[in-house]
């Protein structure tokens, strides 16, 4: 059994965050930082900032699309997540 996450990532050089979801967090954040990610590219270095776990690749792009959300912008900063 492979969990799916929901993950965002911070930058350390600016503060951007870069919400996303996969399979396999760790490679996925050695991506971002090879710079393999356009939108993500210009602000590297990224380190995890947040993640959830889930069953299916379904859930977790289901909670990275909440986190893009107004509702889910308020959840994370509620919970001081951001």
């Amino acid at each position: 059994f492979m969990p799916y996450f929901a993950y965002i990532l911070i930058s350390e050089s600016n503060g951007r965050r870069y919400f996303g979801s996969c399979e396999n967090l760790e490679e996925r954040l050695k991506i971002h930082n090879a710079g393999k990610v356009k939108s993500s590219k210009a602000y590297r270095p990224y380190r995890i900032l947040y993640f959830e776990t889930f069953d299916t690749r379904v859930e977790a792009f289901a909670r990275e699309r909440f986190f893009k959300t107004v509702e889910g912008y308020k959840y994370l900063k509620e919970k001081h997540i951001i």
